[in-house]
């Protein structure tokens, strides 16, 4: 018997990172993607180098449709050995409150939050009858949701409800689920940002240094591990949600930027 995680848009960035936390901690790791198939098959080959099996699973998580269809190939061919999912894709597009596109705003709820919300369905009806607390949901969320500026107003939106999700799953998917939270900082050049903006901008913490990518993967890691832990959001972000800013950090002008750095 193999424990199993799948992991939402693990082909890239910090999705990368968690499938492989995973496989180094022994678990088998089942690796998701929309549209990134080769790079989510690189992932799957590091996984098994490291000892355990590793397959590829592709769907648009945007469509209830594909989502049903890929949750009932991975009951048939994993059953209840598949123990954690994490719920770390999601969509991060610009807009604001007097302008967003109502479309593109719940383009960006299917993914961010109506997915999680599927996924923590399916899992508890898969172990329905199981050991108390024998799987669990990690959903990744954002400092954001305990920083708060008006930018990418959506977005913020979309992880503000998830974040409420991890309480609300937590009791209603009780004994059979846990379902917890990580909430990482800025850990990637993302959007217009410039490379120099973004290495003053990873800095814009109390602890002024990057956040370590890894550091986050082994969060959601010892989430899923721990099984006396359930309804609880970890802030794993050098303390950014404690600098307070009045728009996204990558849009702070760069001479703003370097008063953190060390």
């Amino acid at each position: 018997m193999s424990n199993w995680v799948w992991v939402s848009g693990g082909a890239y960035r910090l999705g990368r990172e968690i499938s492989q936390a995973f496989a180094r901690a022994g678990w088998s790791v089942a690796v998701h993607c929309h549209q990134s198939k080769a790079a989510a098959a690189e992932v799957a080959k590091q996984c098994r180098a490291l000892g355990v099996s590793s397959c590829v699973v592709q769907a648009d998580l945007g469509d209830a449709a594909a989502t049903t269809v890929m949750c009932e190939e991975l009951s048939r061919d994993l059953g209840t050995d598949l123990r954690c999912v994490v719920n770390n894709a999601s969509l991060f597009l610009p807009d604001a409150a007097h302008d967003f596109d109502d479309a593109q705003a719940l383009a960006q709820w299917q993914v961010n939050l109506m997915a999680p919300m599927r996924m923590g369905r399916w899992l508890a009806a898969l172990h329905a009858g199981g050991g108390s607390g024998s799987a669990s949901l990690v959903h990744l969320l954002d400092q954001k949701v305990f920083n708060l500026n008006p930018a990418y107003f959506s977005y913020t939106l979309s992880k503000l409800a998830l974040h409420q999700a991890v309480a609300l799953q937590a009791q209603a998917l009780a004994p059979t689920l846990r379902v917890n939270a990580v909430a990482p900082g800025l850990l990637y050049l993302s959007g217009p940002q410039s490379p120099e903006n973004f290495q003053a901008a990873s800095r814009v913490n109390l602890l002024r240094q990057p956040i370590d990518p890894a550091q986050v993967a082994q969060s959601v890691l010892f989430l899923a591990q721990n099984p006396a832990i359930s309804g609880a959001s970890l802030q794993v972000d050098n303390g950014q949600h404690l600098v307070g800013m009045d728009r996204d950090v990558m849009n702070v002008p760069l001479e703003t930027l370097r008063k953190y750095q060390p």
